[in-house]
């Protein structure tokens, strides 16, 4: 069973958001289901770093597009991207150490963090990406 199902309450209503979104999604998938599996702490460690990775990827799309659009909720939006960046990175370096397992309650933390991310904060640059025509 996947931690998180793609629907369409998630959408943003930007096709290449929601597409990336859809990617992150999966990758959180991959790394619920290798912590289900018992799979050994490194490639735990190395599903968590893709994670890392492209949510840093999809973060500067978002950030670049608020920049281009002058979205008035940017400084907010930049600040809760940089608290799940640095906690994630923190989740890494823990794994990597061997002090840290990826337990349910890290898979629950993330798929909070996103699921409300998305809903909540996301949903707030939809109107103005799509007057500016981004998609």
């Amino acid at each position: 069973m996947a931690l998180i199902e793609w629907d369409n309450n998630l959408s943003v209503g930007i096709p290449s958001l929601d597409d990336q979104h859809k990617q992150l999604i999966a990758l959180l998938n991959q790394l619920n289901d290798a912590m289900k599996a018992g799979k050994a702490r490194d490639i735990i460690a190395t599903v968590l770093k893709e994670v890392i990775d492209y949510t840093s990827y999809h973060f500067s799309t978002e950030e670049e597009y608020m920049d281009k659009v002058n979205f008035s909720g940017t400084f907010t939006h930049k600040i809760e991207h940089k608290k799940l960046v640095e906690k994630a990175l923190s989740l890494h370096r823990d794994v990597e150490a061997g002090k840290l397992m990826v337990t349910i309650e890290v898979m629950n933390f993330l798929q909070e963090w996103v699921t409300n991310h998305i809903l909540g904060t996301d949903k707030k640059y939809t109107a103005a990406f799509s007057e500016q025509g981004i998609q």
